[in-house]
C-alpha cells in the first residue's frame, strides 16, 4: 500500500468508461437499478463517476503540494456560493460530450440531470459568489489554497412569494444528498467557549496561560474539491460541522431524562445549523459570534497540523499565506496568537511576528453599520482568553499610536480595537487590521475611499499597508456555462484562448464592425431572451417579448442599492403611460431579483412595490402594451445564469461610495449588456474600461454626495421644484397606483420624503434622463449592437483570475505549483 501513487488509479474519460461507471455508482453506491431509479438517483450516480475524475487530479495535486516548498493560500469566508457542480467539473474536466453520449446511450438527457443539482446556499450574496470565483481561479492559476467555511445544514433561506411578499423557507440543499464532498472522519479539531483562564507554569518553568473552557465542541471537516481549468491542479473546499464533544450523557438517558441526555449534542450542532442567525436577539447575536470563531478556531488548527507533519511551528508564516475576506474571520488575529503562545509555546514578539506576517485582510463595506463590532461583555463572556489577547494588542498598538501622535486623543479613540462611547464593543475591522500585513479594498474607488474614510487613521499611520484588488469574476460559469452560444461565437471568432487568459477578448473588437457579426451577435441575445421567457413561463407563469428591451437590477435587496429608484421610476412610467404621454419610451420588461434578509423590514417592502407594480402592469391592458415587471424570486447561481445572458441592460444604480465593487455588474457587461449606473465601486472601472460612449453614467458623484451632506439639503427640496415627482409620491402613498392599498407603502413613501437617506430623489432626474437615453440608444439596432460587443471585448480586466494574480503579486507573493 506504501508503495501506491494516485497514478496508480486510472479512470477512463470515454463514453463508455462513464456509461460504465455510472451503471456501477447506481448500484453499488445507491443500491438501484434502471427499472426503480430516480431522476435524483441518476444525477447522484452521474455525479459520483464525475466526482471520482476529479478526485483523482486532487490526489495528485495534494502529494504535490504536500512535498513542495511552496507557500499554501488559506482563504477564510464565512461564505461561498459554489453554484452547481455537476456542469462546471464536466467541463473542467473535459468530459462534458462523452458524457452527453455516455448518458444517452441509456436514454437519459444529461441537461435535465445538470438542471436537477440543488446548489450550496452557503452564502448571502456577492460575497459567496467571490469566494466561489476565487477558489476557482486560484486552481485555474495553479496557486495551492485551501478555503475554509462552515458546513450550513441550511443555507441562505429558499425565497417564496406569497400574496406579494417575500416568505423565507429552509434551504434543505443537503436533502438530495451532496455527492461532491468528501468527509474526514480523521480528522477533529476542539474548539473552546467560556470558561476562564489561569495562569500556570510549564515544564521549563516558563509563566503561561491556560483557558480551561466551559464548553468544547468539535469541529469535522467536509472536503470539496475544486478544479482548475486548463490544467491538472486542485485544490479543495473544506467546510466544517459542529459536534458534540460528548454525543450523549448516557447517565441521564438511563434516569429517563431524555432532552438532558442529548442536550449538549442539539446545543453544539446549532453552530453550523444555519447561516447567518438573525441576530436581532442576544441569543442571535451569541450563535454567530460562536460561528465566526468556530470556523476560524477549526481552520488554523488545521494549518498547523499539516505544517507539523513537514515543519516547524516558527515556520507557519512562510508556509502560509491567510486571507480574511470581511471582517467574519477577524477573530484570526486572536486565535493565531492564542495558538502559538498557548499551545505551542512562542513568546508575545515571536508570535505577533508570525500572525503578522501571515494574516491579510480584505475589506468589502464602506457603510458604518456593516463594520462588525461586538459587545464587550458577550465577547468577554464566550472567548475570555482571547479577550485577554484583544486587550494586550489594543494596549501594545495604542503605545505605538499615542508615541507617533502625542496629545492626540480623538485618534487614539478612534483606533483603538475597543469602542468606549456608549456600551463597549470590539471593533472587528480595526482589530483586522491591525493584525494585518496588507490590507485591499475591492474597487479602485472603494480602495481610495476606505484610505480617506472608514480606515483613514490606519492608512495615515501605514500607507505601505493598503492596496487595492479589484474584484473579477470566472468567465467560464458566468459566459461559457451561462451563455453557451455567444461562447461557441467567440470561439469561432477569437480562438478559445479567452477562456484561461480573458484579456484575449479584446482581438473581438473589429468584429463589432462587421455587420454580418453583429446579426449573429444579435440573434444570440434574441434567443436567450426566448430562452428565459420559457424558463419564466415555467417557473412561475407569464410571458416575455424577446423583441422588448429588457433591464435587470439582480443583487440582494438594499436601500443603498436602490431598487426603489428603479421601480419609483417605472411607477412614474406608469403614471405617464395611463395619462396618454407615451412620446419618447421604448417598450421594456424590467426584471428584479433578490432577496431581502429576514429583518430588515424596509427591504421587504421594497419587494412588495416590485410585485404591486408587477400586478399593476397586469391588470391595466394599456400598460402592458409598453411594460412588463417581472420580479424572480429565490435569485442564485442556478437562477442567475438564466439572466445574465438576455439582458439588454444592467441597473447598477446605488448611491455612489456606498456599493464597495459589485460582481453582478461585471457579469451582465461580459455578456454584452449595456450598464446605467452610478460612479460606484467597479463601475467607474468598468466605464472607463468599456467606454463612456457606451455606459449610461448618471447621478451624484462621492463628491457631490458629500457636498450634498454638509449643504444640509433634504428630499422636500428636491419635492419643490419637481412637480411631477411629488404627485407620484402622493400618488403612491395614497394608493392610487397601487389597487387603493397603501398602508404597505407608507413607511417608503415616508422614509422618501423626510430623509431620503440613499439620495433616491436627489437622482431620480438624472436616471430618468439616463432611461431615455437609454430607450433612444436602443432603437438604433446597429449602434446598440456595436456597443454591446465591444462590452464583451473590453471586460478581459474583470475576471477573478486577473484579481488572484493581482492577489500573488500585491498581497500574498505565492508562486504557481504546476501538478505534473
Amino acid at each position: 500500500m506504501a508503495s501506491m501513487r494516485a497514478v496508480d488509479i486510472e479512470l477512463g474519460l470515454d463514453a463508455e468508461s462513464l456509461r460504465r461507471d455510472f451503471a456501477r455508482k447506481l448500484f453499488f453506491e445507491l443500491a438501484k437499478f434502471p427499472g426503480v431509479a430516480t431522476q435524483n438517483d441518476c444525477y447522484l450516480a452521474l455525479s459520483y463517476a464525475v466526482r471520482d475524475r476529479s478526485l483523482q487530479r486532487w490526489v495528485r495535486s495534494a502529494r504535490t503540494f504536500l512535498e513542495g516548498e511552496h507557500r499554501t493560500v488559506i482563504y477564510l469566508s464565512a461564505e461561498y456560493l459554489l453554484g452547481p457542480q455537476l456542469r462546471n467539473n464536466l467541463m473542467y474536466l473535459g468530459i462534458e460530450d462523452p458524457a452527453r453520449q455516455a448518458m444517452q446511450s441509456l436514454g437519459l438527457d444529461l441537461d435535465k440531470l445538470c438542471d436537477h443539482e440543488e446548489e450550496p446556499g452557503l452564502g448571502n450574496g456577492g460575497l459567496g459568489r467571490l469566494a466561489a470565483c476565487f477558489m476557482d481561479s486560484l486552481a485555474t492559476r495553479e496557486v495551492p489554497a485551501i478555503g475554509h467555511g462552515i458546513r450550513y445544514e441550511f443555507g441562505i433561506f429558499d425565497q417564496d412569494i406569497r400574496n406579494g411578499w417575500q416568505v423565507e423557507v429552509a434551504d434543505r440543499w443537503l436533502h438530495p444528498g451532496f455527492p461532491w464532498e468528501i468527509r474526514r472522519y480523521e480528522i477533529e479539531h476542539p474548539v473552546g467557549f467560556g470558561g476562564h483562564t489561569d495562569y500556570v507554569r510549564d515544564e521549563s518553568g516558563t509563566m503561561r496561560v491556560r483557558w480551561y473552557p466551559e464548553r468544547i465542541v468539535r469541529g469535522v471537516p467536509y472536503d470539496t474539491p475544486i478544479l482548475g481549468y486548463a490544467t491538472k491542479n486542485a485544490n479543495f473546499l473544506r467546510l466544517w460541522q459542529a459536534v458534540a464533544d460528548r454525543e450523549i450523557d448516557l447517565a441521564a438517558f438511563q434516569q429517563g431524562n431524555y432532552y438532558a441526555a442529548v442536550n449538549e449534542k442539539v446545543q453544539s450542532e446549532t453552530i453550523s445549523k444555519i447561516l447567518y442567525p438573525n441576530d436581532e436577539s442576544a441569543a442571535g447575536r451569541q450563535l454567530r459570534l460562536e460561528q465566526e470563531y468556530f470556523f476560524v478556531s477549526c481552520a488554523l488548527q488545521d494549518a498547523i497540523r499539516l505544517l507539523l507533519q513537514r515543519t516547524t511551528i516558527d515556520q507557519f508564516a512562510d508556509k502560509y499565506a491567510v486571507q480574511m475576506n470581511d471582517t467574519h474571520p477577524a477573530l484570526a488575529v486572536a486565535e493565531l496568537m492564542r495558538l502559538l503562545m498557548d499551545e505551542h509555546g512562542l513568546e508575545w514578539d515571536q508570535a505577533w511576528d508570525i500572525t503578522h506576517r501571515a494574516l491579510a485582510y480584505t475589506n468589502h463595506t464602506l457603510l458604518p453599520e456593516a463594520l462588525e463590532t461586538w459587545p464587550l461583555p458577550l465577547f468577554r463572556q464566550l472567548l475570555p482568553r482571547h479577550m485577554e489577547i484583544v486587550f494586550e494588542i489594543n494596549r501594545r498598538f495604542l503605545d505605538t499610536v499615542r508615541a507617533k501622535y502625542p496629545n492626540d486623543m480623538a485618534r487614539v479613540k478612534r483606533m483603538s480595537l475597543i469602542d468606549e462611547s456608549g456600551d463597549k464593543r470590539v471593533r472587528m475591522a480595526n482589530l483586522a487590521t491591525v493584525g494585518s500585513h496588507t490590507v485591499n479594498g475591492v474597487a479602485e474607488l472603494h480602495s481610495r475611499l476606505l484610505r480617506e474614510t472608514v480606515l483613514r487613521d490606519f492608512s495615515d499611520m501605514f500607507p505601505e499597508r493598503f492596496t487595492n484588488v479589484t474584484n473579477g469574476v470566472t468567465p467560464r460559469r458566468f459566459l461559457a456555462m451561462a451563455n453557451p452560444a455567444l461562447a461557441a461565437l467567440l470561439n469561432e471568432a477569437i480562438g478559445t484562448g479567452w477562456l484561461k487568459d480573458l484579456a484575449k477578448l479584446r482581438e473581438l473588437e473589429p468584429f463589432a464592425e462587421d455587420s454580418a457579426f453583429r446579426e449573429r451577435f444579435r440573434q444570440i441575445k434574441l434567443d436567450n431572451k426566448r430562452r428565459l421567457g420559457d424558463w419564466l413561463s415555467r417557473k412561475q407563469g407569464g410571458t416575455l417579448d424577446p423583441q422588448w428591451m429588457l433591464t435587470a437590477q439582480c443583487k440582494r435587496i438594499h436601500e443603498y442599492k436602490r431598487q426603489h429608484l428603479n421601480l419609483l421610476h417605472t411607477a412614474w412610467a406608469c403614471r405617464r403611460i395611463l395619462a396618454g404621454q407615451t412620446a419618447g419610451l421604448e417598450p421594456k420588461t424590467v426584471l428584479l431579483s433578490g432577496k431581502a434578509a429576514p429583518g430588515y423590514d424596509m427591504a421587504k417592502r421594497i419587494i412588495r412595490f416590485a410585485t404591486a407594480l408587477a400586478e399593476l402592469v397586469a391588470r391595466e391592458p394599456v400598460l402592458a402594451k409598453w411594460l412588463q415587471v417581472v420580479f424572480v424570486p429565490d435569485f442564485n447561481v442556478k437562477n442567475a445564469v438564466h439572466i445574465y445572458p438576455a439582458a439588454d441592460v444592467s441597473e447598477q444604480i446605488s448611491t455612489a461610495g456606498k456599493e464597495a465593487s459589485g460582481t453582478g455588474n461585471m457579469k451582465f457587461s461580459m455578456n454584452g449588456a449595456l450598464t446605467v449606473g452610478t460612479l460606484d465601486g467597479a463601475n467607474v472601472e468598468i466605464r472607463g474600461a468599456v467606454g463612456e460612449e457606451h455606459f449610461f453614467t448618471f447621478g451624484l458623484t462621492v463628491e457631490d454626495v458629500e457636498r450634498h451632506r454638509s449643504q444640509d439639503r433634504g428630499p422636500q427640496d428636491v419635492l419643490s421644484y419637481d412637480a411631477e415627482l411629488a404627485m407620484l409620491l402622493d400618488d403612491l402613498g395614497k394608493g392610487r397606483l397601487l389597487g387603493g392599498d397603501s398602508d404597505w407603502i407608507q413607511p417608503l413613501v415616508g422614509s422618501l420624503r423626510h430623509s431620503d437617506p440613499f439620495l433616491v430623489l436627489e437622482d431620480f432626474a438624472a436616471y430618468r434622463d439616463a432611461q431615455a437615453k437609454l430607450a433612444e440608444r436602443f432603437r438604433d439596432v446597429e449602434g446598440w449592437t456595436r456597443s454591446a460587443i465591444l462590452n464583451v471585448a473590453r471586460m478581459g480586466y474583470f475576471s477573478s483570475d486577473r484579481s488572484i494574480a493581482d492577489y500573488q503579486a500585491r498581497v500574498w507573493k505565492v508562486d504557481a505549483v504546476p501538478v505534473d
